[in-house]
């Protein structure tokens, strides 16, 4: 069983910048692909990005692509999602997933474990 726990989120000004952290209690995400998600009230669960198993393959969706960026602490403890040049619409709750595989990506099926999500609120 693995418990993933999001922090990172709070009020920001359009423009701004926060960073977002993935972390795994009591263990690391070395042998993990990890996703980031996102859900707006009233939306559906978007898919934000995803970093490979393999360490360095990243991916995102369009509508982040440029100005967020998914990354690793060199002991692999935590997973970040760095945005920045953020908009009123990133306004959501901001998930990490993971699974043990070396292929993931923009369907929520493919996670096995999930966080509890973070609030991003982008207003000025």
């Amino acid at each position: 069983q693995v418990q993933l726990v999001e922090s990172g989120g709070g009020l920001v000004q359009p423009g701004g910048s926060l960073r977002l952290s993935c972390a795994a209690s009591g263990g690391t995400l070395r042998y993990y692909s990890v996703g980031w998600f996102r859900q707006a009230p009233g939306k559906e669960r978007e898919f934000v990005g995803v970093i490979l198993r393999n360490g360095g393959t990243t991916f995102h969706t369009d509508s982040v692509k440029g100005r967020f960026t998914i990354s690793r602490d060199v002991a692999q403890i935590r997973v970040y999602l760095q945005m920045t040049s953020l908009k009123p619409e990133d306004t959501a709750v901001y998930y990490c997933a993971a699974v043990q595989s070396y292929s993931a990506g923009r369907l929520e099926s493919a996670y096995d474990y999930w966080g509890q999500g973070t609030q991003v609120t982008v207003s000025s």
